[in-house]
């Protein structure tokens, strides 16, 4: 066996050795229950709120549950036949298009102003650096139940005030009557703008934080190689960004897809079925259709995309930690 080395202490003598854990102290400490007693609260709350719903929705998915399901409490096994029809729905296929197309438009509009906003906030002094901070956080701490409503009012014709903004300018005519709700491009506009609305704050508070990060040499010495103030940014500021930039569109893509209260209490999926995105399709079939368990099914397919993107965000993460 090779020899240990032991350094003597101030006064010369060396230091006892302790003594190897026994075997009945490794035991003891592998069956200590604390740990378990003191998560067990966190896990018990867990399990009821989140576990629980989770496999009754899964269990509703195969399953015939409907409106006369709520009154007797009668329902037959059907397997995959909900997922089978639901796959054959052209409906089902609309809302998925519309889905993405409408999530990839406010990830895109949200986080090009975020970007923006962030890097306004390392140019500003400091009094306005706080304000606009503070007005950011109040932005983005509203609920956005009432932020939909007032922004609702905002687009209402008649009396509302953008309408009468843009009736001031005059370059669209008359507009104090017009219903953005009635036309899907204007729908969409009205409820894109309230969205990005809603999210710029959390971006760009989140890409500003790691923004002042970086090294100020770095910016510096590209400065000195000749570099402009957009080749800096986007060769020096991004490339430190890339994680948190990462990190911040892929909870955007998860949040933006599964939007709903905004989509309803502005267009209620209108007009027609122009703004109805997953969301949307699966309130009405399992709320207003009363078609429950093809709304699980609905709800389960939206899942299990979902848990695709989040497993491309992990690989991506863990990527672009090896590079840095």
């Amino acid at each position: 066996m090779p020899a240990t080395t032991v350094l003597p202490d101030a006064a010369g003598a060396s230091p006892p050795t302790p003594p190897p854990p026994t075997h009945r102290s490794r035991r003891r400490r592998r069956r200590d229950p604390a740990p378990l007693w003191l998560l067990s609260p966190a896990g018990l709350v867990l399990a009821v709120v989140t576990l629980a719903p989770i496999g009754f929705l899964l269990f509703t998915s195969f399953t015939d549950y409907n409106q006369r399901t709520l009154f007797t409490g009668r329902y037959a096994y059907v397997g995959l036949d909900q997922y089978s029809r639901l796959l054959a729905d052209p409906a089902f296929w609309a809302s998925l298009l519309r889905t993405v197309l409408f999530t990839a438009a406010m990830v895109a509009g949200s986080v090009l102003i975020g970007m923006g906003v962030s890097h306004l906030l390392t140019r500003l002094g400091r009094i306005w650096r706080y304000t606009v901070t503070v007005v950011l956080i109040v932005a983005w701490a509203m609920p956005n139940v009432a932020s939909s409503l007032v922004w609702n009012w905002l687009f209402q014709p008649g009396y509302g005030i953008v309408n009468w903004a843009l009736d001031q300018l005059g370059i669209f005519g008359d507009t104090t009557d017009l219903n953005w709700a009635q036309d899907p491009a204007r729908a969409y506009l009205s409820i894109w703008l309230l969205i990005v609305w809603q999210a710029v704050p959390f971006i760009a508070l989140t890409l500003n934080a790691a923004e002042t990060q970086v090294p100020p040499e770095y910016q510096e010495a590209a400065r000195l190689d000749g570099a402009g103030e957009l080749a800096v940014y986007r060769i020096v500021v991004l490339n430190h960004l890339r994680p948190t930039l990462l990190l911040v569109v892929i909870l955007s893509v998860i949040w933006d897809y599964n939007v709903f209260n905004q989509i309803w209490l502005i267009s209620r999926g209108g007009p027609g079925d122009a703004t109805a995105t997953l969301g949307v399709f699966t309130y009405q079939t399992a709320f207003v259709g009363f078609q429950v368990g093809r709304g699980a099914a609905v709800s389960v397919v939206t899942t299990l995309l979902l848990l695709g993107l989040t497993a491309l965000y992990i690989r991506n993460l863990l990527r672009s930690g090896e590079d840095l």
